[in-house]
């Protein structure tokens, strides 16, 4: 059986780690290399890095800032923010960066989820779907969760995969930060209509919280920001939690 990943997430805002709740109320979390290197030492098995306001500020993601991280790590390290074309992808691979990941730019151009496949292999690209719930139904959001879109979540996912993406990363607007739990509907619904990694992200508040979504979903990951910033659950703590419930992580 494969490994549930725990995965740290580094939202950045004007070279900060920075944690919202419902993508709003902004606050500071610290330096991203000092974060970084510190998730390293307990155990995570991934890093992923967002430039959460590149794509509404219209600029690219702070290759200076990802070459810095690259050289202080070494796990598996995602990179997001700004990421419009090939070009800028190979800049970030360049940097350090193992893989992408994309959002705002894939719903305008899917045609890029293509051709950073072919380029780089499909391995190298993680497509971000920020969903919410209403409406009676899972929508897909763009500009960090400013743009809603007429796609729906589980479709645009199928048609993620069948462009070539080659993970996704699920976040849920609506419990992201609250810390009541992951949203287990879309994440179940798309782990399950997809044969791609998804990483199940938004709302994680304690141990109990990733141990439901790993039983309930196909979920591949788990993804959290502020409870790990802050120290509210060390990763070790979580990992031997997950351990002792029958779920299979590196330890």
């Amino acid at each position: 059986m494969l490994k549930k990943r725990i995965i740290p997430c580094l939202d950045i805002q004007d070279g900060r780690t920075v944690k919202g709740v419902n993508f709003l109320d902004i606050r500071d979390a610290g330096d991203p290399i000092e974060l970084a290197k510190r998730y390293v030492k307990e155990g995570a098995d991934e890093l992923v890095f967002l430039d959460i306001t590149a794509t509404v500020e219209k600029r690219k993601t702070l290759v200076e800032l990802v070459t810095k991280i690259a050289k202080e790590i070494n796990i598996p390290f995602t990179v997001g923010g700004g990421i419009n074309s090939v070009e800028d992808v190979a800049a970030l691979v360049k940097a350090g960066a193992d893989k992408v990941s994309i959002n705002s730019a894939a719903v305008k151009n899917p045609d890029l989820i293509s051709a950073i496949a072919k380029r780089f292999g499909s391995q190298c690209l993680v497509v971000a779907i920020d969903t919410k719930f209403e409406d009676n139904d899972w929508w897909v959001y763009t500009h960090g969760g400013r743009n809603k879109t007429t796609l729906k979540t589980v479709a645009w996912a199928q048609e993620i995969e069948r462009l070539g993406g080659g993970e996704i990363l699920l976040t849920s607007m609506n419990s992201d930060g609250t810390k009541d739990g992951f949203s287990i509907d879309v994440t179940q619904k798309v782990s399950e209509a997809i044969s791609l990694p998804v990483i199940a992200s938004g709302g994680a508040g304690s141990e109990k919280h990733f141990k439901e979504v790993f039983e309930q979903t196909k979920a591949t990951g788990g993804l959290a920001a502020s409870i790990f910033h802050f120290n509210e659950i060390p990763i070790p703590v979580l990992k031997d939690y997950l351990s002792k419930n029958n779920i299979s992580v590196r330890k």
